[in-house]
């Protein structure tokens, strides 16, 4: 059996009312994505299409499940790490160290890209080097909107960074292309765009007195000082990116952990760093403050892979998918920059399988190459990782800089760097002849 159009549009209205309502109703919107994939698994169920509804909510719910875990873990990691003290002994000595705003900026923006480009997830740069980047950036009297756009911006970028874009090895896989060639391709607008935004949200702020500064920060532990205490902030940081760089260049040598036991691992390295030794209450503490904190998040990414297995169960992801790619290239152009965050904030990490690769295809058969595309499009998606209903980078770094503005003023003052991102991906994809050196 297969869906007419007619099916499929009444399936998206019901979707959209329930999503609608239940906001409304509950003002979760993690329940309002799961609700509105229920009312998909429904239609269904209804229509004869499937006898199994239940396993079909089951498996998305366990879609994004690993994600979920790795956003706690993450978590209890750079809490304890924070704990220690460690976050507070980089801050100072960073501070220290430079004394130009921009070369403070410049040096926080290549470390909030580390984490990202070497896991793939925006989001773990936000759990590993939010905070004090956030801090640091604030240090050098920028506003507290700014800091915030800051944090995100460079979470996006690092997320699109290689070695690790999941956008790409989503799309390359689906087409059967080679996941190699895309380095430089990548590199290149998230340089010009991270130059862009330093000088953008720096631009008028004046750093306050070095000594005022370091005398607001909370004093540093003398063991988390000198050679010992560099040991210290260093070894659970160096673990992560040794087990990381590991897995890549080992594989077949390597046990595979999975992130989430990673930073299980450094949290355990971070405990026993930790030279403010905490009891078992103190940990039963701050375990449950790391779960209140995380709870939200995890079940939006749990939410979307319910709302993900819905729509590819009733029709809706292969209709979207096909609609869009028959659209005439002039169309193409014109709506992918919109269409690409959106689907990106619908069906995360999905977006590229039912969007990126039918695109991949309709441009190879124009004769274009196919690894500039790709490229392109990857530098898209991660745009609409603050935009609902997953919201899922731009919800953490609200939540992790405690943003206290509406989020609507968070999308304005992210809103010029993204279109910095997003037209030069754009000139990519019409132009990728232009780009064919840098493969």
């Amino acid at each position: 059996m297969t869906y007419t159009i007619p099916q499929i549009v009444v399936i998206i209205i019901a979707m959209v009312l329930t999503f609608i309502l239940s906001s409304r109703k509950f003002k979760s919107t993690e329940l309002s994505m799961a609700l509105a994939g229920v009312t998909a698994v429904f239609f269904t169920a209804y229509s004869g299409w499937t006898d199994e509804p239940i396993r079909i909510l089951v498996e998305g719910l366990f879609t994004n499940m690993d994600l979920a875990m790795t956003f706690i873990f993450a978590t209890l990691f750079i809490q304890i790490y924070s704990h220690s003290g460690a976050m507070t002994a980089v801050t100072r000595g960073i501070i220290s160290k430079f004394n130009s705003k921009w070369a403070v900026m410049a040096c926080m923006a290549v470390l909030m890209l580390i984490p990202g480009a070497i896991t793939g997830a925006g989001s773990v740069s936000v759990f590993v080097m939010g905070g004090m980047t956030y801090s640091i950036v604030r240090s050098m009297g920028v506003s507290e909107k700014k800091a915030t756009a800051f944090v995100f911006i460079f979470a996006i970028l690092s997320a699109a960074a290689p070695p690790i874009n999941l956008w790409t090895m989503l799309m390359t896989a689906q087409a059967n292309m080679p996941y190699v060639g895309f380095e430089l391709l990548l590199l290149l607008p998230i340089l010009i765009t991270g130059a862009f935004t330093i000088i953008y949200l720096g631009w008028g702020a004046k750093r306050r007195p070095k000594e005022e500064i370091l005398a607001e920060l909370p004093e540093v532990s003398e063991k988390m000082q000198g050679k010992g205490g560099m040991v210290r902030i260093l070894l659970p940081l160096v673990a992560l990116a040794l087990m990381i760089v590991l897995t890549l260049v080992a594989p077949f040598q390597m046990p595979v952990l999975g992130l989430p036991l990673m930073f299980v691992i450094c949290a355990v390295i971070a405990l026993i760093c930790d030279p403010n030794k905490m009891g078992f209450k103190g940990f039963y503490k701050l375990v449950d403050e790391v779960m209140e904190q995380v709870f939200p998040l995890a079940a939006t990414v749990l939410s979307v892979g319910v709302l993900q297995n819905a729509m590819a169960a009733s029709g809706v992801k292969g209709a979207i998918g096909t609609a869009f790619v028959l659209l005439p290239f002039v169309w193409i152009y014109a709506l992918i920059l919109i269409v690409a965050p959106f689907a990106q904030g619908c069906m995360s990490y999905g977006s590229a399988i039912v969007i990126g690769t039918p695109l991949i295809f309709m441009f190879n058969t124009a004769g274009m190459n196919t690894t500039v595309v790709c490229a392109a499009m990857s530098l898209m998606f991660p745009i609409g990782d603050c935009l609902p209903p997953s919201r899922i980078t731009g919800r953490l770094t609200c939540e992790t800089t405690n943003y206290q503005g509406s989020y609507m003023s968070f999308l304005k003052q992210v809103f010029l760097p993204c279109l910095v991102l997003g037209l030069l991906a754009l000139l990519m994809l019409i132009k990728p002849a232009w780009f064919r050196y840098l493969i």
